[in-house]
């Protein structure tokens, strides 16, 4: 029989043991092969949920936090606000991930989303409803630490995300129904923050309708052709040459309704420059659409994350300096 190893001789044995496993790791075809796939599968899992463009989230995350400081007279409980963020950018992503999915026979024929992961072929389909089940659960897991009511919200605020891409192809104003998928944030941060929705709540979210509705009509414009040809409906196509003057008309009601906001939650002389900077930035985006040009439009859509930012500093400065 062989005598035990000395503590020496154990170390030696070890060590060249991990020297053979390093040397086999670093030299074995997986490493060389199949992290580059890895990491570029990585990299189309979050161009398929939009991390490399925000501009959705932020567009979610305004109203919702426009409701949160307004529903808590400014104190927003930090929990309730953590759980709100995170649901924000979990859900958004979780919407694009289903939009994908629903619009993968539209998207390889529009010049803009030909070469999204799942149009591409990059990402699988089945690959999509893993990724959109993990980031629905996960936002679940967190609605779960709300009260009742709010819980009640985000299940029929779920509802309306997962339809919306579906509803689209069937509805000549699907404008309309994102608008009531991107507002619905708002009542359930109400419910969040005082156990019920105000007449105040619906108002906010009225505003956040109708702002959508001009946002996301300019984001149309941007594809209204390649739309014309595949047959995919919006208010780009709805509107036609009327487009220009009916979004004008609904940011007008877009500031009407917000300055009722204003009236009706006491808000004071910061919420009134701020909806005064979001007026020009409004005023903005009508000249740079007046050509119709898809990549001003383009660039107008993006222009929006200005008007949701410069309300909410108007209310963020109104509660802290009254």
């Amino acid at each position: 029989m062989r005598p035990p190893r000395s503590a020496d001789e154990l170390g030696e044995a070890l060590l060249a043991r991990w020297r053979w496993l390093v040397y086999r790791i670093r030299f074995h075809p997986w490493t060389t092969d199949a992290l580059p796939r890895i990491g570029a599968t990585l990299a189309d899992y979050a161009r398929l949920m939009r991390l490399d463009r925000p501009i959705g989230a932020y567009l979610l995350l305004w109203p919702t936090l426009w409701s949160l400081w307004i529903a808590a007279n400014g104190k927003p409980d930090p929990r309730i606000f953590t759980i709100f963020v995170a649901g924000v950018w979990l859900m958004r992503s979780a919407g694009c991930v289903i939009n994908d999915y629903a619009d993968r026979g539209f998207d390889p024929h529009v010049a803009r989303t030909k070469d999204r992961p799942l149009a591409a072929g990059r990402v699988s389909t089945l690959e999509a409803l893993v990724l959109f089940a993990i980031l629905s659960l996960t936002a679940l897991t967190l609605a779960l630490r709300l009260n009742r009511l709010a819980l009640l919200l985000a299940v029929a605020g779920a509802f309306l995300a997962v339809t919306y891409p579906f509803i689209k192809r069937f509805l000549s104003v699907p404008q309309l129904y994102l608008g009531l998928s991107f507002g619905w944030g708002i009542p359930m941060a109400f419910a969040a923050e005082t156990g019920h929705v105000p007449r105040l709540a619906w108002l906010i979210f009225l505003a956040n309708l109708l702002w959508v509705t001009v946002y996301d009509t300019i984001y149309a414009m941007v594809d209204r052709d390649d739309d014309l040809k595949i047959g995919v409906r919006s208010t780009a196509i709805l509107f036609g040459d009327s487009d220009r003057h009916i979004i004008a008309v609904l940011q007008a009601m877009t500031l009407l309704a917000l300055a009722l906001i204003g009236r009706g939650a006491g808000l004071g002389g910061w919420y009134w420059a701020g909806l005064c900077a979001a007026a020009l930035f409004f005023a903005q985006q009508l000249w740079s659409i007046r050509g119709r040009e898809p990549k001003a439009c383009f660039q107008a859509f993006l222009n929006n994350h200005y008007v949701g930012l410069s309300v909410f500093i108007g209310i963020l400065l109104n509660y802290q300096f009254r």
